[in-house]
């Protein structure tokens, strides 16, 4: 799995980074960094932590790319 974080949306709530801080690490106070592929033993943290965005800045697939296409 793949996932890309829209960081024009992202507010930095962090909720991300608290249900999956091996892919999500937050960066300074409001600078996220992230992993592109999603170990697989994260692939449930990573689908929590995007249902759990506020403003649903977190896009998961196989194939998604920075364009969000």
């Amino acid at each position: 799995m793949r996932t890309v974080v829209d960081l024009t949306r992202c507010q930095g709530y962090a909720q991300c980074v608290f249900l999956a801080p091996k892919v999500f690490q937050l960066h300074g106070e409001e600078g996220l960094l992230y992993a592109p592929a999603v170990p697989d033993d994260q692939v449930e943290r990573v689908r929590q932590a995007a249902a759990a965005c506020p403003v649903q800045a977190i896009l998961l697939g196989e194939e998604v790319s920075v364009d969000g296409r």
